[in-house]
């Protein structure tokens, strides 16, 4: 993710996706990696699903603040998406950039894990993953493709379908990334351990805090 709008208070981010295809169980991933071992690089894009749900997690913990108006029964947080943090996923760990205290982010991503292990599940999707973009341009190139072969080939159709292929990729584009995300990009991270968190610099020479992760069986 290069994690980059408000979300109401009250429920987790996106309810909307609140349903389940696969419940998530916390051996999955330990008995697949069993089962198939022999695939080259299994384990790093196991972990690397993981460690991304983490990050994610740790942003929307980040960016969480205090309902001065909650009233008993109603959860006492926001979520509301701090533009100025953003991650990067790697297979060791990851890189969480802006302005944030450490000891604020070690108590953020132990609460982070601790939470999406015991069921707030939504926490793993972000609505400014670099996955909602990859969907998006793949959406927009395969319906502009549909679109130039079915509608004639005069200037003002074609002109007229590029405009209407653009805007049901901009609606449909949020809410499949949503789905990509939850159950292909990112897993519940079952298997990880946090290992320290130091000041350190992505493969772009930006600086950040780095979350080191180890796989736990």
């Amino acid at each position: 993710m290069e994690t980059s709008g408000s979300i109401q208070s009250g429920s987790s981010p996106f309810d909307f996706f609140s349903f389940d295809l696969i419940t998530p169980q916390p051996k999955q991933d330990t008995d697949l990696l069993k089962q198939l071992s022999f695939v080259p690089g299994l384990k790093e894009i196991l972990m690397l699903r993981q460690v991304h749900a983490l990050e994610h997690a740790t942003v929307w913990v980040l960016s969480e603040t205090k309902n001065l108006h909650t009233s008993p029964g109603k959860p006492n947080t926001i979520q509301i998406d701090n533009e100025l943090l953003g991650g990067l996923s790697t297979d060791q760990g990851f890189y969480l950039y802006g302005e944030v205290n450490i000891s604020n982010l070690r108590r953020a991503v132990t609460q982070a894990h601790q939470r999406l292990t015991h069921g707030e599940w939504d926490l793993a999707v972000h609505p400014r993953c670099g996955t909602n973009s990859s969907v998006a341009i793949l959406l927009t190139a395969g319906l502009v493709v549909g679109v130039n072969l079915l509608l004639p080939f005069r200037p003002i159709e074609q002109l007229i379908g590029l405009g209407l292929a653009a805007t049901t990729a901009a609606e449909l584009a949020p809410d499949l990334g949503s789905v990509a995300q939850r159950y292909l990009t990112t897993a519940i991270p079952f298997n990880l351990v946090i290992e320290n968190i130091t000041i350190s610099r992505d493969m772009w020479g930006r600086e950040g805090h780095f979350v080191k992760i180890k796989w736990r069986d």
